[in-house]
């Protein structure tokens, strides 16, 4: 069970930790080249895993969910500190910063499509791991770009769409910033939960972050050849 258990680990954590780190530090470098530096002061631009994680949505969250054979796995860092109001131009620079991290989760998903070409060169006793982590690689950036994309802030897809938005409707949009998370995790994961109580299906996720990966991955199946 143990020896289950870490291997399990095993070929999730280096994907988690390069989905996460890689995400925060494009949103990072995304910002400094539309004329914020706050990330790059802060240190925030780095590739070093240990100054994006969050001890919750990094490490308890993801666990958690695995424990619960959640139909998908996600998590998330400390959120990379941008001046919106530095940003030249401003509109532009916050959609761009802020589709930077799903879009640098897609290039990982693809990369590791690729890198399924040269496992060749991997040893055969460490083909199946190496495998098990690009596969695992793949679906979890996949998962990460789709779910930051809803269009509810704070996630990346709300900040795209304040800065696409008409004035009046960005800020109605802007007013979920504080409760957005919250909302977004009790409808994905509460809501199916009461549906169960009540024998109802109430799981909106086959649609809203399943179907969306399926077709992505179909995507990189094809662009990288694997299909």
């Amino acid at each position: 069970m143990i020896s289950d258990i870490l291997y399990k680990a095993s070929v999730w954590v280096l994907p988690a930790l390069v989905a996460i780190t890689l995400h925060e530090a494009a949103h990072g470098f995304a910002a400094y080249v539309f004329g914020d530096d706050t990330a790059r002061r802060m240190g925030r631009m780095s590739l070093n895993p240990l100054r994006h994680v969050d001890p919750f949505g990094t490490i308890v969250l993801p666990g958690l969910l695995l424990l619960m054979r959640a139909p998908f796995l996600f998590g998330y860092a400390k959120p990379v500190p941008v001046n919106f109001w530095r940003l030249q131009p401003a509109r532009l620079g916050m959609i761009l910063v802020a589709a930077a991290g799903p879009a640098m989760n897609f290039l990982i998903a693809f990369l590791c499509a690729l890198a399924f070409h040269a496992l060749y060169l991997v040893p055969d006793s460490a083909v199946p791991w190496v495998a098990e982590n690009l596969e695992n690689s793949i679906d979890l950036n996949l998962v990460l770009a789709v779910f930051n994309m809803i269009p509810i802030p704070p996630l990346d897809g709300g900040r795209v769409a304040v800065g696409l938005l008409p004035r009046p409707l960005a800020w109605q949009l802007q007013k979920l910033e504080r409760v957005g998370i919250l909302l977004v995790i009790g409808v994905l994961f509460l809501l199916p939960l009461i549906g169960r109580q009540l024998g109802i299906n109430l799981s909106i996720s086959p649609w809203l972050i399943e179907a969306p990966v399926e077709y992505l991955l179909r995507v990189i199946a094809t662009l990288s050849g694997l299909a």
